[in-house]
């Protein structure tokens, strides 16, 4: 199958969240069972364009209220097109502040990663859009695009990755666009009828969320956030694929930013790793002092605001603490108290560092992931492939890739409430398997031995291809 992937971000070229590790690493296991998939992302000024060396390919207008936009499309590669047009800043700003500044630049993407089909001659037989950046693409193929002699018969494909960001208020600036509403989008709540997450959900002819345990958690007043009801409705329409991780970059065996390389058969070589990583976080020599590690965004989100008594709690008993990531200042600022009041037990680098997330993953033994929702969540992937034991709340994908030591099969520690009580037990029951080495290191063997690549998602996601591309078969004839 011909397939269009349009993402907001793709890695390598440009990344902000997990949603580029899926558009740079999706299409190329597609590619693997022989679909013809092609990447559009928006043209930002951030993107290395001296590095990729991109050629234009096309240019037509987009048409808007305020005069007729220019879209340039260039290709990068053999399957990677950069979209750009005055909306799309050519600075090094990926998302704005609001939905002024979000609103026109992905709807414009949108619009013109569609439209360059036909300026290119490459008709798709599904166009996959990835959250709200993307969705008035499918708006538009599930409108006016049913119409056209080109378009009509192009399915259509509309994944959520993290329902509550939707682009809310986006209505004068679909206006602008020629996206009008109509009488179906009554639909939605009225508060969510301008956003632009809603109105592709609509227009889609499928949708999926990034995990199974997620796709019903949407569906949810809970979950849903206002959206639960259509999703309800639309359930014979949603499909739940659990992401994968790209096992070629992350690979213990081959990975160049370790101390020692290793794998599920040379486990022992792992504590080299532990080692290093003590040293350079400036913390006490031990091959059984228990080390426990975050690497994750700081935000409510991740649940990080229960964990911090926990951990005060894990360093009183002697264990020790790193942290990587940054976020919201007032947990930036509760975590940053630990490595002052517990030097050489605790290092919090408020930072992003991509080779220094590879040495926790491999010297850690254990991952916090304390989660109020997490439609997938791929840290609990890296850390299993990586022999660091994840201790998760048991929602969206953590509750699908993780299972609990006192189950058949354990990989990890699992809790339930949303509690710091509830984290430190997980955490109790952590250190009461981490006393019994063969308990432990059976834990570190299952979780290194799952299978976490793309090629099983991979092979989900083609099949729901398929039902999008039967869904028009004759509206283009």
């Amino acid at each position: 199958m011909r397939v269009l992937f349009l993402a907001a971000e793709a890695a390598p070229f440009v990344q902000v969240g997990g949603l580029a590790d899926v558009a740079g690493s999706l299409p190329k296991a597609l590619r693997d069972l022989g679909h013809d998939v092609r990447v559009a992302i928006p043209g930002y000024g951030a993107i290395d364009w001296a590095r990729y060396r991109p050629r234009p390919v096309a240019s037509f207008p987009v048409p808007h209220r305020g005069g007729a936009q220019k879209a340039d499309v260039y290709l990068a590669g053999r399957d990677t097109y950069f979209i750009t047009g005055p909306p799309i800043p050519m600075d090094h700003t990926i998302y704005g502040s609001s939905i002024a500044e979000d609103g026109p630049k992905f709807i414009f993407f949108s619009l013109a990663a569609l439209w360059s089909c036909a300026a290119l001659d490459w008709k798709p037989d599904v166009v996959h859009a990835n959250d709200w950046h993307t969705a008035p693409a499918v708006h538009w193929l599930g409108g006016a695009g049913r119409g056209d002699a080109f378009y009509g018969s192009i399915g259509s494909l509309l994944t959520i990755h993290n329902l509550p960001y939707m682009g809310k208020g986006a209505g004068p600036y679909l206006g602008d666009y020629g996206l009008t509403t109509s009488p179906v989008l009554e639909a939605l709540p009225l508060d969510l009828r301008d956003s632009m997450l809603g109105i592709g959900i609509l227009a889609a002819d499928y949708l999926s969320a990034v995990s199974p345990t997620y796709a019903r958690e949407i569906q949810t007043p809970e979950g849903g956030y206002g959206l639960d009801g259509v999703l309800r409705g639309r359930s014979d329409h949603l499909a739940g694929i659990l992401n994968g991780i790209d096992t070629t970059l992350w690979d213990p065996a081959t990975d160049r930013t370790l101390a020692a390389a290793y794998d599920v058969s040379s486990l022992p070589a792992r504590l080299a790793n532990k080692s290093a990583l003590q040293h350079e976080a400036g913390l006490s020599r031990g091959d059984r002092i228990p080390l426990l590690a975050v690497v994750s965004r700081l935000d409510r989100q991740k649940g990080l605001d229960i964990a911090a008594p926990a951990v005060w709690r894990w360093l009183a008993g002697g264990g020790q603490f790193v942290l990587l990531g940054r976020g919201d200042p007032a947990l930036e600022a509760q975590f940053a108290s630990m490595e002052r009041e517990r030097r050489g037990q605790a290092s919090v680098r408020l930072r992003f560092d991509a080779d220094y997330a590879h040495r926790i993953y491999a010297g850690a033994d254990m991952i916090l992931i304390p989660s109020r929702y997490e439609p997938c969540g791929l840290t609990q992937m890296i850390a299993m492939r990586y022999g660091a034991v994840p201790v998760a709340r048991r929602t969206g994908g953590l509750a699908d890739t993780v299972v609990d030591a006192g189950d058949p099969g354990g990989t990890g520690l699992m809790f339930d409430e949303l509690e710091p009580e509830a984290l430190w037990g997980a955490l109790e029951r952590a250190l009461a398997v981490y006393s019994h080495p063969p308990r432990w290191t059976e834990l570190q063997r299952r979780g290194m031995q799952t299978d976490f690549s793309w090629r099983r998602p991979a092979e989900a996601y083609a099949s729901v291809y398929r039902l999008a591309r039967q869904a028009h078969p004759m509206e283009a004839a």
